[in-house]
């Protein structure tokens, strides 16, 4: 529980600001601070052209907001302004602050930054830190519902320890939900991989239970999706796979991520990332 800092993109849309407030809320259980970044790029510098805003009243914004949340949240909120690259400031600035998540609001044409479809993955492929990615569904009062999906080619023992950290902070269950697998191989490696789960679950003393995704049931991001809207979920979480080349999004990752329902989804990279059973 080193990591007492969440990182929070912003540009000022509504879809950012309500990661802010999500951000907050985490860290008012968490007991962590909260950091806003605004990243000055040549997006930022034709937003302020066009409104007529210099970088004096831009800073002034985000002094105006931090001081705010504190207010409001009473949680630490500071502020950062940053020159540069988005997709490599942010995993810098995380590292800078030695955040332990950042939350990331995703959505279309609203935000002048544009952080949505490949923008938003590139962000998080380039962050070595667990990202929770929300749209415009404000946080409810805790994470009672987590949706914990396992697929015979994930590393997904690898997010047991966030898990577990959240379930206990926020008295959460966390539904395992296999994808269903024909081949006998692949049955069996997913079947052994969710009793590893589950054994450690029981032995940390978090509530939990399993559902398998339906034979013929189609698209697993789908069926992902439904479950988690049957059972009222207030958060999906995944693993970024990678390869050769660096990070890869399977095309149910991405449908996931900017699911429809608009349930947050914290995404965890299998090459960068070293959690630690316990915490952030």
């Amino acid at each position: 529980m080193e990591n007492k800092t969440i990182l929070v993109p912003t540009d000022f849309s509504e879809v950012c600001n309500n990661a802010v407030n999500h951000g907050l809320g985490l860290a008012k259980h968490f007991g962590y601070d909260v950091v806003m970044l605004h990243v000055i790029n040549k997006d930022t510098k034709s937003f302020l052209k066009r409104e007529g805003i210099n970088m004096q009243e831009l800073e002034q914004r985000l002094k105006d907001i931090s001081a705010e949340k504190t207010d409001f949240y009473k949680v630490k909120t500071t502020y950062v302004l940053q020159e540069g690259n988005i997709f490599e400031i942010i995993g810098q600035t995380a590292k800078e602050k030695n955040a332990g998540l950042v939350i990331l609001g995703t959505h279309g044409k609203v935000g002048f930054q544009r952080l949505t479809g490949s923008y938003a993955l590139k962000v998080i492929s380039n962050t070595d830190v667990p990202t929770i990615v929300v749209q415009k569904k404000a946080l409810s009062s805790a994470y009672k519902n987590i949706v914990f999906p396992v697929t015979s080619n994930s590393k997904d023992r690898q997010k047991v320890g966030l898990a577990i950290s959240i379930a206990k902070t926020f008295n959460a269950k966390i539904h395992i939900f296999p994808k269903f697998e024909g081949d006998k191989a692949s049955k069996t490696k997913i079947m052994n991989v969710v009793k590893q789960i589950k054994n450690t679950f029981e032995g940390d003393g978090v509530e939990h239970c399993d559902m398998v995704s339906e034979r013929g049931g189609g698209n697993f991001a789908k069926q992902v999706i439904d479950y988690s809207v049957e059972k009222e979920a207030d958060l999906i979480m995944i693993m970024i796979g990678s390869d050769s080349s660096g990070l890869v999004f399977d095309s149910w990752d991405e449908q996931i991520v900017f699911n429809s329902s608009q349930i947050p989804v914290i995404c965890l990279n299998t090459a960068k990332l070293s959690i630690s059973r316990g915490g952030l």
